[in-house]
């Protein structure tokens, strides 16, 4: 794929630009996309392009970022344009910072999957619908913690397949907690069938219309492969960060939960919820208190 000539037909040209996630290794799976970051300076949305039948994401970058998780996605990019050389100074100066970086990078998912646990235990009080959507994203943040810790980078479509393969370890064996609390224990292709559809359309509702062709062909590649827990997995991380995008206002859009009950395949006990919450709660707190005293 000529790179250079989607950089043309974007009017990209005059920023440094790299490409990086799963396409820079051995390990991705033909609908992968392509990671194009474009150093605009820009904080808007990604976008997601077509080229040659290959689909591009574009994300907007800055070369003054702070945030340890997108710096990690700055980790080995393969630079395509950069005549100024400040992004190989910033790559260097992630890879000199990279274990710090990792570590940063997990104890705020180990904060925000006890804060999603708070909310759980605060919505089931108030009957908030959405007590079962909370339970989910913190899940989701304790298996990014996990994928930290094993300097692993975030990537919904081969995180669950990475932390299969990792050795037990104390922090490691949390990851059973992973599997029992996102659900991908009920993960069948009817259900996917019917996640999927709800999950584009809750990425089309918070402004994402244009991942709907990526997200379909996820989907109907994990079901084709015989991958059912990977694409529910996939699935459910997609919604989590989706969620947490809206999370200020998500009280004000009740109507979203038709669709996330779906979406997120959502525990409708709140017994049930408790218990998958008290659950990761227990995890996450044990993890920091773990990397706390090393």
């Amino acid at each position: 794929m000529d790179l250079f000539q989607v950089i043309g037909d974007h009017n990209l040209s005059d920023f440094p630009i790299g490409l990086g996630g799963c396409r820079i290794t051995d390990a991705y799976f033909d609908p992968c996309a392509f990671d194009l970051f474009v150093f605009d300076e820009k904080s808007g949305q990604n976008q997601l392009i077509v080229h040659d039948g290959n689909l591009i994401v574009l994300h907007h970058a800055s070369l003054s970022e702070k945030n340890p998780k997108l710096l990690l996605q700055y980790d080995n990019l393969r630079i395509i344009q950069d005549d100024s050389w400040d992004l190989r100074m910033l790559i260097l100066k992630v890879r000199e910072k990279r274990p710090q970086l990792f570590s940063d990078f997990a104890k705020n998912c180990l904060i925000e999957s006890l804060l999603c646990c708070q909310r759980t235990s605060n919505a089931i009080d108030n009957s908030d619908i959405f007590a079962p959507c909370w339970q989910k994203c913190s899940s989701y943040f304790l298996a990014d913690a996990i994928s930290a810790l094993n300097q692993i980078h975030p990537n919904p479509s081969h995180m669950l397949g990475a932390l299969r393969k990792l050795k037990r370890t104390s922090i490691n064996d949390h990851i059973s907690i992973v599997t029992q609390t996102t659900g991908i224990e009920h993960a069948a292709p009817t259900l996917l069938k019917r996640m999927t559809k709800s999950t584009i359309g809750f990425s089309d509702a918070v402004g994402d219309s244009g991942f709907s062709d990526l997200i379909r062909q996820k989907h109907d590649y994990f079901v084709s492969n015989s991958m059912l827990a990977d694409c529910y997995f996939y699935l459910g991380y997609v919604n989590r960060n989706n969620l947490i995008r809206i999370k200020d206002k998500l009280n004000r859009e009740q109507d979203l939960f038709h669709i996330l009950k779906i979406a997120f395949d959502v525990e409708a006990d709140s017994n049930n919820l408790l218990i998958l919450s008290e659950s990761v709660k227990n995890s996450a707190n044990s993890i920091l208190e773990t990397i706390s005293g090393q």
